[in-house]
């Protein structure tokens, strides 16, 4: 589905179809043309009625992409991702949106749960002024309230970060392994889009192409710094997720020694147990024991009991136990 926001004549309207009319350098017109969910014929309005190169068009529709910026002449192709990070439920997505951007119209591409477009989009409901900036000044408004978006997710991935640190030193255990591994693979998604996607606003803040003037390539040099940050920010996550990581392991390693530890005391505990009842195999009355067999049996216990406790007191002396 398609809606085409069209600012002409000092007004912004919303409308079902276009006049293709508008997209001309000469209308004066500046045309929004949001797509959800994509559709064949979608397809085919982008590359008649906007003349939008096949093969971009299809890298739009697959939302198989990392954050990048093309240029095909007359306008761009970008892709940028957001994020959406649940705490609760433990689940990190990242969605990804493509734009064509050019002097007189903008395209965007998404599958329709986009928090920044529909922000911009009520917006551009309720006041002329939205459209009436430009497309570069439109993308820059999503691209912003994007940017606005990350930090609050960020911060949640943070704190859940934080709370598998504390559980590590305070409350270690193995079935932390798991959430571990699960922050850190969400980590990584993040370094993974947050990175290039740095890249791709830099560019656009260094004035690569003609279509960014001055005035725009100030603005996203705000969101270049904000990104930049949060660049960071993931660098610092995953630093801390593997120490989390190398302590919890190395936790589990201690217990599992002082476990292995145990066991090896109470085997050696038992050990003179098993030699007196294997040499003199229980069998009373001995010749080599005093007394009658009766007393015989509890000297065997005893010699058990004084065996064991001289190892365990060597234990405890010797710091061992």
């Amino acid at each position: 589905m398609i809606r085409y926001f069209v600012h002409s004549g000092g007004r912004t309207e919303l409308v079902d179809h276009l006049d293709a009319a508008l997209l001309s350098a000469d209308s004066g017109a500046v045309v929004w043309a949001d797509v959800t969910e994509p559709t064949g014929a979608d397809g085919v309005v982008l590359r008649e009625t906007f003349g939008l190169h096949e093969l971009a068009v299809e890298a739009a529709f697959q939302r198989e992409t990392n954050p990048k910026v093309e240029s095909y002449g007359r306008y761009l192709y970008i892709v940028l991702h957001g994020i959406n990070f649940d705490a609760t439920e433990h689940t990190f997505d990242t969605h990804e949106t493509d734009f064509f951007l050019a002097s007189n119209f903008l395209v965007t591409v998404h599958d329709g749960q986009r928090r920044s477009i529909a922000h911009v989009t009520e917006l551009c409901s309720r006041t002329s002024h939205i459209l009436e900036e430009g497309s570069v000044a439109l993308l820059h408004r999503i691209v912003d309230t994007m940017v606005d978006h990350y930090r609050p997710d960020l911060d949640e991935l943070e704190t859940r970060l934080s709370e598998i640190e504390e559980q590590v030193i305070k409350e270690p255990s193995e079935s932390l392994t798991g959430d571990i591994l699960a922050v850190k693979r969400d980590i990584t998604t993040l370094r993974r889009i947050v990175l290039p996607q740095r890249d791709v606003v830099g560019r656009l803040a260094r004035r690569e192409f003609d279509l960014i003037g001055q005035e725009m390539a100030y603005r996203f040099r705000d969101d270049y710094d904000q990104f930049a940050r949060m660049a960071d920010d993931a660098i610092v996550f995953q630093d801390r997720v593997t120490g989390i990581l190398d302590a919890h392991l190395a936790s589990v390693s201690i217990r599992l020694a002082s476990v292995s530890k145990l066991l090896a005391v109470v085997a050696v505990l038992f050990g003179p147990m098993t030699v007196i009842t294997g040499l003199f195999g229980m069998n009373v009355p001995l010749p080599s024991l005093l007394g009658s067999p009766e007393y015989q049996f509890w000297e065997i216990i005893g010699g058990m009991a004084i065996a064991s406790t001289a190892l365990f007191i060597w234990f405890r002396k010797s710091g061992w136990w």
